[in-house]
């Protein structure tokens, strides 16, 4: 149980230097007998493209997928070694001193005032992947058929992929390249927040790790390539050379094991196999969840770490998970907490989604609702997902099981997964849904 938040906090989180730490709980670098720290620049071909400058203060500049991708960019996934560079502070679109290191029991450092050591010792503490290995779905049965996973289906190959929360609240980053795709698995516990990227920019791919900071009680990344600092929420960077550019967003779900293995059955999982935390008598460290009860405390207006009191906002209490696409430039929230099963049929910026949610996650996913040039209406039947127009019937994986459409598959929505006060103080403007 998440017992070290349960001393009162205000919203704006602790005091300076007093970080209230999950990691405190129970810390990965705790678990693992290694000092080693890893990180290192990809080595990329010399026909790659340089990395687009900052956009100036304020600005973003939204990265789509590249039209053409170099010949010989490095795809090769490997284990960093070098130290990145260091990271340009003289570019930010926020302020530094609201980036706070979480220095694992003493306290928080602001970024402002942290030298280049305490930043290099930080550095990847909680250790990403940078190797991921899978099993089949024998190699989850370690895990409970309510534990959350985050799934991801590759849209080349249409291969399922499976990411234990409780892996995940260990080390937060995998990166990965899925049939020929440059993907990085992100999430923060302290928000709950699982989103799933591209790491390729501007026709180069970057690699990422953990600073060990945070910024509005989220995880802060960095890539090897430039030492930037990334948001992982929004996938914008907004400390260093990179500053201004957002990552592409990819569908994904946070959802129950047992519903997506019954989706996929031929989903691979993230193997516990990796080398990188050792089991002790307590058995591994992957079968406790430090943070469980953490909604709660949220809930109560308690957060780990310092949240801006102006970027809350009490339409949903700032521990309600909600889901959220992005079609365009337009982001839409749903309300997922104490929320029964839904059926949305709902237009985001022109085009026409399907928003599939569950209480048991709770769990929500999103697809196209056009196919082959025709708009479908969705609803429950008897529990089942069914569309009007044909009474074809369909998995919650946006997949035609039954009826004359049977084999069909929607095409998904780059969507994301969060806490409320997480998704709205990075997107102010984000639209939530009201039925």
């Amino acid at each position: 149980m998440f017992i070290a938040l349960a001393c009162a906090q205000g919203t704006a989180g602790p005091q300076d230097g007093d970080a209230l730490s999950p990691t405190a709980v129970v810390s990965p670098a705790d678990l693992d007998s290694s000092s080693e720290r890893s990180s290192t620049v990809l080595p990329a071909s010399s026909d790659v493209a340089p990395l687009t400058p900052a956009a100036a203060p304020g600005g973003v500049k939204t990265v789509s997928k590249s039209e053409s991708r170099p010949a010989r960019i490095d795809l090769t996934l490997r284990t960093p070694r070098e130290p990145p560079p260091r990271v340009d502070t003289s570019i930010a679109i926020v302020d530094l001193e609201d980036v706070l290191f979480d220095t694992f029991g003493r306290g928080f450092l602001r970024l402002s005032e942290a030298d280049d050591e305490a930043i290099e010792n930080l550095r990847d503490h909680i250790r990403p992947i940078y190797e991921p290995k899978y099993e089949g779905i024998e190699g989850g049965k370690w895990s409970g058929e309510d534990d959350l996973v985050i799934g991801y289906v590759s849209e080349r190959s249409g291969d399922a992929y499976a990411y234990p929360v409780k892996m995940l609240n260990l080390h937060e980053i995998v990166n990965d390249v899925i049939d020929g795709e440059p993907i990085l698995i992100s999430y923060c516990p302290l928000c709950v927040s699982g989103v799933v990227y591209s790491r390729e920019l501007d026709g180069r791919v970057l690699l990422f790790g953990n600073t060990s900071a945070l910024y509005e009680s989220d995880l802060v990344m960095y890539d090897h390539e430039t030492g930037s600092y990334w948001f992982q929420v929004l996938g914008e960077a907004i400390v260093g050379a990179l500053s201004g550019s957002r990552l592409r967003l990819l569908p994904s779900i946070t959802i129950t094991w047992g519903q997506w293995k019954s989706l996929h059955p031929e989903t691979r999982i993230l193997s516990r196999d990796l080398g990188l935390l050792p089991s002790t008598v307590r058995g591994s460290p992957y079968d406790r969840d430090p943070f469980e009860g953490y909604q709660d405390y949220v809930n109560g207006g308690r957060f780990a770490f310092p949240v801006s009191p102006e970027k809350l906002d009490d339409r949903l209490r700032p521990g309600d998970i909600v889901f959220a696409v992005q079609v365009g430039d337009i982001h839409r929230a749903y309300a997922l907490s104490e929320r029964p099963d839904q059926v949305i049929n709902d237009e985001v910026d022109g085009e026409p989604i399907l928003v599939v949610a569950r209480d048991n996650g709770p769990t929500a996913a999103a697809y196209e609702r056009t196919l082959s040039g025709r708009q479908l209406t969705f609803s429950f039947v008897d529990g089942v997902l069914q569309d009007e127009e044909t009474s074809s019937r369909w998995d919650d994986g946006g997949r035609a099981i039954s009826g004359s459409l049977a084999g069909s598959q929607l095409v998904r929505v780059p969507s994301r997964t969060s806490f409320w006060f997480s998704l709205v103080g990075s997107l102010p403007d984000v639209e939530l849904y009201a039925p």
